[in-house]
C-alpha cells in the first residue's frame, strides 16, 4: 500500500535535499527528504500562508502538520517573545523540524510526534496555524477545525490554507459551524486563506 507524507513512519529510501527560501523577507535553510510534505520546496498554499498570517509577539502558537517546519518556525520568529508548538504525525518530519529549527537559530520551539491534537491535550493556544492534509480526507480536515476550537483561547484565532478545488467551501461552512463568522484574509492562485476567530460571548 503506497504511503502518504502523513503516515506515521515513511519508509521511503532517503533522499536530503538543501533549500533556501526566502519568507516574508527572512532567509531560511531547511532541509527536507523523500517521505514528507513539500520535499522539493516550501509549497505555494505554505507561503501565502505565511505572508498572510498575524501573530502576535507574546503569542502561544501551534502550528499542526508542521512538515519539515517552514510556517512553524516563521511563526516563531514573529511570536519572538512567545513559544511555537509544532505537530506532525510523520516521524520523519519531525525530525527533520528539530533539525531545521536548530539550522535557523529558532529556539522557542517546541517539536512533537503527535496524531492530531493528541500531544496538547489539555493545552490552549492564542493562534493555531494548519496547511491541512486534504489527501487524508474531509473527515480527517474537519477534525482538525473541531479540535482546534476545543484548543483555542477565548478571541484565539484558527488561520487556515486550502485550495477552492480541494475544498475551500466546505472548509469554509464547516469553520462557519463552528466558530461564527469566517475570514477570507486574501486568495492567491485557487488558495484561500481563513481566518476563523474564538468568541465564547457570541455563543452564549
Amino acid at each position: 500500500m503506497p504511503q502518504h507524507y502523513y503516515s506515521n513512519k515513511p519508509d521511503a529510501q532517503h533522499d536530503r535535499k538543501t533549500l533556501d527560501e526566502l519568507l516574508r523577507g527572512e532567509k531560511y535553510r531547511f532541509i527536507s527528504d523523500a517521505g514528507v510534505f513539500s520535499k522539493k520546496g516550501v509549497d505555494f498554499g505554505s507561503k501565502v500562508l505565511i505572508e498572510a498570517m498575524d501573530i502576535p509577539v507574546n503569542a502561544d502558537v501551534l502550528d499542526l502538520g508542521c512538515g519539515y517546519g517552514p510556517i512553524g518556525l516563521s511563526a516563531a520568529r514573529l511570536a519572538h517573545k512567545g513559544h511555537v508548538i509544532m505537530l506532525d504525525v510523520n516521524s520523519r518530519a519531525v525530525q527533520l523540524a528539530k533539525e531545521n529549527a536548530n539550522l535557523n537559530g529558532i529556539h522557542n520551539v517546541t517539536i512533537l510526534e503527535s496524531d492530531l491534537f493528541d500531544a496538547v491535550e489539555g493545552k490552549l493556544f492564542d493562534v493555531v496555524l494548519t496547511n491541512p492534509p486534504i489527501r487524508a480526507g474531509k473527515e480527517t480536515v474537519h477534525a482538525i477545525f473541531e479540535q482546534a476550537w476545543e484548543h483555542l483561547r477565548d478571541n484565539g484565532s484558527i488561520w487556515v490554507v486550502i485550495q477552492k478545488k480541494q475544498g475551500a467551501p466546505s472548509a469554509k461552512t464547516k469553520l462557519e459551524s463552528l466558530f461564527g463568522k469566517v475570514e477570507e484574509v486574501t486568495k492567491d492562485k485557487g488558495y484561500r486563506i481563513f481566518k476563523a476567530t474564538k468568541s465564547i460571548s457570541k455563543l452564549q
